[in-house]
């Protein structure tokens, strides 16, 4: 019988992704997400947050609206309150994370914050929010159904996970990319020409999605293949040998 590879299952285990804290209820399914596909989640948060050269991946979760003034506008009466201490600390890590070709997966408010330190904007209240803003608090974790379908553009990363063409998802935003930011492509949009998907070209994974994953990975073979090819960019050696040596250069 062969004896189990400790070092190497020790070493899986070892694969931290950072998940911006968004409060104890909600940052429980980015969790189980990550666990899912064998990642280990760490707690970003602006009191105690690990350097990126301790992470292996970065997850931006969703939450408050960016603060506008990070993209030039005063705030529209919808838009709720800052949370300027988390903009910052999202905005650093993103940063450093793609300047290092960390993998990172963005969500919904991810997606959104990605854009703006592209130096994009963003619309601060859909016309169309009826579509995109469909909460559903009472439905089984992972278990979410979908509420609308978004096109995926051929040639791009994220089609390349989960296939050109039309797929469900669910939504809950009422913001969304206006003027898109440098160095982004869209890969994805809903029917009324809402941006779904960005990502930036010649990085190992850099993916960002307007739709909730997470809340879809117990139902969806698409939005768990979503994690599954994030934790398989984690676990790259050249990722490996990136985090190793942005430690040793501290």
């Amino acid at each position: 019988m062969c004896e189990p590879d400790l070092a190497g299952m020790l070493e899986e285990m070892g694969r931290k992704v950072g998940i911006s804290f968004c409060g104890e209820e909600k940052i429980a399914a980015y969790e189980q997400a990550a666990r899912s596909v064998g990642l280990t989640p760490v707690r970003l948060m602006p009191s105690a947050s690990p350097q990126v050269a301790e992470l292996d991946g970065l997850m931006l979760t969703g939450g408050t609206d960016i603060n506008p003034q990070l993209y030039g506008q005063d705030a529209d009466p919808e838009t709720s309150s800052p949370d300027d201490d988390r903009d910052a600390m999202e905005l650093s890590l993103l940063r450093e994370a793609l300047r290092n070709d960390l993998p990172v997966l963005a969500i919904c408010r991810g997606m959104q914050l990605l854009n703006v330190a592209q130096g994009g904007t963003l619309h601060q209240h859909l016309s169309s929010v009826s579509m995109h803003e469909q909460r559903q608090p009472c439905q089984l974790p992972g278990q979410h159904r979908a509420v609308h379908d978004i096109v995926v553009t051929q040639n791009s990363k994220l089609a390349s996970i989960i296939g050109t063409g039309t797929h469900e998802v669910n939504s809950r935003h009422h913001q969304a990319i206006d003027h898109l930011g440098e160095g982004l492509d869209i890969t994805a949009v809903s029917p009324d020409g809402v941006v779904e998907a960005v990502e930036v070209p010649g990085k190992r994974f850099a993916v960002a999605v307007q739709w909730h994953p997470e809340d879809r990975i117990a139902v969806s073979e698409e939005d768990r293949r979503l994690f599954e090819s994030f934790a398989e960019a984690v676990r790259e050696p050249q990722g490996r040998e990136n985090g190793l040596r942005a430690r040793t250069m501290q």
